[in-house]
């Protein structure tokens, strides 16, 4: 007798009901996803994710009462075995960042085709993790070329703070020294390390392991 089939039980979570609408027809003919709820901001996902414990979360960022980004910290603290697949609108390096950050574990834009959603959802229950291709561009883009010129124990601190996401302002109250001396470090860093942009330097710092998410 076969064993039957085993869904991947997902929770939809955005504050526009049309996009729920869509999203969830796009996935109810799947046979290997089961919808199991819907919600329309942070708190309401956490509260359904609590009683019927899906597999993978598939948020909007951008959404009233509680936003996906502080939903998705609350989720790692609280419901760590839950996976989130964040749905944006946006492919800014910002957000990207963002979503890095609080350890999500893929990121894709709303106007992605069906089967790319479907695959997102596949790959992040099977525990790796998915960017739409747009958003892998950016990320290859902020890739570390780095001339060689080795940071010292003070700029791996700063780094770390940074991608970490604290703000100059906070770094600079953390050591002890000025913004201004907290920009000039940064600058360097950037200079050394050849990246442009806040997403390249927490790239740099995870895949050198000077910070941990």
């Amino acid at each position: 007798m076969t064993e039957p089939l085993k869904k991947i039980r997902v929770l939809l979570v955005d504050d526009h009901p049309l996009v729920l609408d869509g999203i969830r027809s796009r996935l109810e003919h799947i046979e290997t996803i089961d919808v199991i709820g819907e919600a329309a901001n942070g708190e309401e996902a956490l509260a359904i994710a609590s009683e019927r414990h899906p597999d993978v979360v598939v948020m909007d960022i951008n959404m009233p009462v509680l936003n996906g980004i502080d939903a998705a910290v609350r989720f790692r603290d609280e419901l760590p075995n839950i996976k989130l697949l964040m749905l944006s609108m946006h492919d800014s390096r910002e957000y990207i960042t963002n979503v890095l950050k609080v350890g999500a574990k893929g990121y894709i834009l709303k106007d992605v085709a069906s089967d790319e959603m479907i695959a997102a959802i596949q790959a992040i229950y099977d525990g790796k993790t998915y960017y739409s291709s747009g958003v892998t561009d950016i990320l290859l883009n902020e890739s570390n070329t780095s001339t060689g010129v080795p940071l010292t124990d003070r700029e791996k601190t700063i780094l770390r703070l940074l991608a970490e996401g604290n703000s100059n302002k906070h770094v600079a109250r953390e050591l002890d020294i000025s913004v201004r001396t907290v920009e000039t470090h940064r600058r360097n860093i950037k200079r050394k390390l050849e990246v442009k942009t806040s997403a390249g330097l927490v790239k740099y710092a995870i895949e050198h392991g000077i910070v941990e998410l």
